[in-house]
């Protein structure tokens, strides 16, 4: 990776680029602009997104819009109970060649640039572990066999609340593996009925193409190189740190497992997407404390205690954030804008 901070003009130039493609997504969602934010925000960081949130918020035409905005060759897979693993990977066939039977691979859906994953958590885990390996190493091995999967790869997924019927919780492992958890909110009455001017059932929005697919590789080298200083990397470090039991007065009550190092990297990562996104050059506390609700909401897991008191994650982090604030605070004004 570069090590070469990007220039002034190279930042505000990137940030055009990515306000072009923040008016295509606007065109597919109204009025939520902060989750389209979020979403380009995820992507700069050349993360994955779990997106949560009832039927009909429109999640599913999000990830479509996002596709078509960037270019980006995608594939959709609706995960139901008795979709199997080889579904979504692919499976060797038997074929005769030369007269001699040989397996031959055949690539599933998750061989694509984006892959939208939906309604993932009405899947059964044995399916839904399916995705570890690509989401981690962004490769799938089969029969003893590793196929490496095109580039860019991104998973945007869905999922209804866990509340609902028919519905499997997806385990850590792989919940640690989505740089966001964002929750897909209803819109207001003002909205709505934008939305029922403006729109026809079952006919999907049109959306341009931002920037040629090229320049996104361009957008995701230029983020990567963002600054990242030292002391906003030792809030980062100190506020992982602090979701661990015992570690913060906030914390120490109410939390069974605290974030891993993933989600320090994750956080890192992301703040230097937000400040790309924004047209800076380095990234800032207020970068972090934007983004370690949607880093960390799912990586933090309270014990019994925390219900009763009615205690949520978001509440936690919040505290966690008042608490390790004040040394932040105590630095130049520069790095908190």
């Amino acid at each position: 990776m570069s090590t070469n901070t990007p220039t002034e003009s190279d930042a505000q130039q990137a940030a055009e680029r990515l306000q072009s493609l923040r008016a295509e997504m606007q065109k597919v969602l109204f009025g939520q602009d902060e989750l389209i934010d979020l979403v380009i925000t995820g992507l700069l960081a050349n993360g994955h997104l779990l997106l949560e949130g009832l039927p009909g918020l429109g999640k599913t035409e999000l990830v479509k819009g996002l596709a078509a905005a960037l270019g980006l060759h995608h594939r959709r897979v609706q995960f139901t109970p008795d979709l199997l693993p080889g579904d979504i990977t692919g499976t060797p066939i038997l074929e005769q060649v030369d007269g001699k039977p040989v397996y031959r691979f055949q690539q599933g859906p998750v061989f694509t640039q984006l892959l939208l994953a939906d309604e993932i958590n009405r899947a059964s885990p044995k399916t839904q572990s399916a995705l570890l390996e690509a989401l981690q190493e962004r490769h799938v091995t089969v029969l003893g066999e590793t196929h490496a999967l095109p580039k860019p790869f991104f998973v945007l997924a869905t999922q209804n609340p866990i509340e609902l019927e028919g519905t499997y919780p997806l385990p850590e492992a792989q919940l640690d593996r989505f740089l966001f958890k964002l929750e897909v909110l209803r819109t207001d009455a003002s909205t709505l009925e934008k939305i029922v001017l403006q729109r026809d059932a079952g006919i999907p929005p049109v959306v341009g193409q931002a920037f040629p697919p090229e320049q996104l590789d361009e957008l995701l080298d230029c983020a990567r190189r963002i600054h990242l200083p030292d002391v906003v990397a030792n809030f980062i470090a100190r506020l992982v740190d602090a979701t661990h039991p015992g570690m913060a007065a906030a914390s120490s009550q109410h939390v069974r497992y605290g974030a891993s190092p993933r989600a320090a990297l994750g956080l890192a990562s992301a703040s230097r997407a937000r400040a790309l996104l924004n047209g800076r050059i380095h990234a800032s506390f207020e970068d972090v404390r934007a983004l370690a609700l949607p880093v960390l909401r799912h990586r933090i897991h309270l014990d019994y205690s925390a219900r009763v008191e009615g205690m949520t994650t978001e509440d936690l982090i919040g505290k966690l954030l008042e608490e390790i604030t004040d040394h932040a605070d105590a630095t130049p004004a520069s790095l908190t804008a």
